[in-house]
């Protein structure tokens, strides 16, 4: 006989997918009974918010579904945080987890692990939650899923399978095809249309957001319109450092902010437009007065926010590819006015990080010892200031939790989910020494897996930025000067490698020596060196 749960291993397997992250329960053991010879690898996190956070570094990096079993209950509140996480950067999730068997749902009597409602606690954080009732229903809720992955903006789903369904015999059932899902393309009247403004235009400005992720066809539009080009945190790399239109992700600074207030026409694709990008200072003085194109493949995306003269749904892909049927191919011209306005802004841009000489020279060491380094964070201090400073060639190689949903303890699962995906390249998690004690025990979960990820950890023995936040608002300081253990001495005790950087020369030295088969973590601590 062939159980539900081992047609599911089969079916997954046979759409693609090679990683599951998953604690295997009493609840879920009949789910692992077809994963053993089956070719999909198995990583076991410490805590199921680990496993949905390796899920959403996987899936960046790897352009698939991150796959997670997940049991009834505690496991289920566990992984909610990931979910929301991954919901509010568009990430692509599938949690399948367990429930009680069908004829004990919502009793309230006290079954292990029981819950009123798992699909009511999912409903803000995924696009779909689907109790499965019959055996049957399987590949054509699997398809559901991949639907959403693959045609519209991508979410968590999650699918819940009763334990008497896990069980219920599929020997009947054949693995049904891959659907085969395009998003929509927009509508050619109106792409003409927004050529057209941009045609006349004469101070155009491009906005770039995580939903675009198209380098070649990015690149390429910046230069058709000579527009000043802004990216969005999941959006830095469409464009190259040098990039001589390239304005970087500071849509929250007076420069950026004075030349957005200049532009006759804004073009902004696959962007929120949201708060954790164009208004960290949280003033709400980012304005658009000239005319807006939105483009996005979420329809409702398209009026929140910000009111756009020009809506257009459709995939940002596509999109772009249309306009530039509208236009006439150049290279980036570093004489053009658009380059000109950028280089203004450029200018005015390092003036006002002139005070950030460290932080500039921290992530020079980085990029030097590591140039083809991926880049996957916590809400930290290097990250803020990596958001603003760093530029990389090539997308998906910067990515945290800092902007969106905006959690703690991201960092670190999230980057041994990335370096799974893709394991030639190095991967250098920022972290900061209270956000990592979230996520601590997946340092243990690495060096199973072999992992060789870099943990860069930037300790300044509490939660500083909040704290710096309560005291600009004159709050006395409470809560944020947490007991900080010795957090080398704990990850040599997971079996990592782990070190405290002395200088720049030290920390270069590190980084070109870190091990391929299990973590290293890197101490800096927010002294001199490393910090005036």
């Amino acid at each position: 006989m062939t159980t539900c749960g081992e047609f599911l291993v089969k079916q997954l397997q046979a759409w693609g997918v090679d990683t599951v992250f998953g604690i295997p329960g009493v609840h879920t053991v009949e789910l692992y009974r077809g994963l053993p010879g089956s070719g999909i690898r198995h990583i076991t996190p410490r805590h199921e918010q680990g496993a949905g956070f390796m899920a959403d570094g996987y899936a960046r990096v790897s352009g698939k579904p991150g796959v997670c079993f997940i049991i009834t209950g505690p496991g289920m509140t566990n992984i909610l945080t990931a979910m929301g996480q991954a919901y509010a950067d568009s990430i692509p999730m599938l949690v399948i987890s367990s429930v009680n068997e069908r004829e004990r749902l919502g009793l309230g009597k006290g079954y292990l692990h029981e819950l009123p409602n798992q699909r009511a606690m999912t409903a803000g954080v995924s696009a779909f939650s689907h109790t499965l009732m019959s055996v049957e229903e399987l590949p054509g809720v699997l398809a559901r899923a991949f639907s959403v992955f693959e045609g519209e903006r991508p979410r968590p789903v999650h699918i819940e399978l009763p334990l008497d369904i896990i069980t219920a015999d599929a020997s009947h059932m054949a693995l049904a095809p891959r659907p085969v899902v395009r998003r929509p393309a927009p509508n050619r009247t109106l792409i003409r249309e927004a050529a057209g403004l941009l045609k006349q235009a004469e101070r155009p400005l491009l906005l770039l957001g995580g939903g675009c992720v198209a380098e070649a066809e990015a690149r390429a539009l910046a230069a058709a319109l000579d527009a000043p080009t802004a990216l969005t945190i999941n959006a830095k790399g469409l464009l190259p450092p040098g990039h001589p239109l390239l304005l970087g992700s500071n849509q929250s600074l007076r420069p950026v902010r004075d030349l957005a207030l200049e532009a006759d026409v804004v073009v902004a694709i696959g962007t929120e437009l949201g708060e954790t990008d164009y208004d960290v200072v949280f003033d709400g003085d980012f304005r658009l007065p000239g005319r807006l194109i939105r483009i996005d493949i979420d329809a409702q995306q398209l009026h929140r926010n910000f009111t756009p003269h020009l809506a257009i749904q459709g995939d940002a892909r596509v999109a772009m590819r249309m306009l530039l049927a509208e236009f006439n191919p150049r290279e980036a011209d570093p004489g053009s006015p658009g380059a000109r306005r950028a280089l203004a802004v450029q200018t005015r841009l390092n003036e006002d990080f002139s005070g950030w000489t460290h932080y500039r020279q921290l992530f020079a060491t980085l990029l030097q010892a590591l140039p083809e380094a991926r880049f996957v964070g916590d809400s930290t201090q290097t990250v803020y200031s990596g958001n603003h400073l760093v530029e990389l060639d090539g997308a998906r190689r910067w990515f945290n939790s800092s902007t969106g949903y905006g959690t703690l303890g991201y960092g670190l699962p999230a980057a041994i989910g990335a370096k799974l995906a893709e394991p030639s390249r190095p991967v250098i998690s920022l972290m900061g020494d209270g956000g990592i004690q979230f996520t601590l025990p997946e340092l243990a979960s690495a060096v199973e897996a072999g992992v060789g990820i870099i943990v860069l950890l930037w300790n300044n023995a509490g939660y500083g930025e909040i704290k710096r936040y309560m005291e600009r608002r004159d709050i006395e300081p409470i809560g944020v000067d947490i007991y900080t253990p010795d957090l080398l001495a704990i990850a040599r005790g997971f079996g990592c490698a782990a070190e405290r950087a002395r200088d720049h020369a030290h920390l270069a030295e590190l980084l070109r020596s870190a091990p391929a088969d299990r973590p290293l973590i890197i101490e800096v601590q927010e002294a001199a060196p490393f910090h005036p």
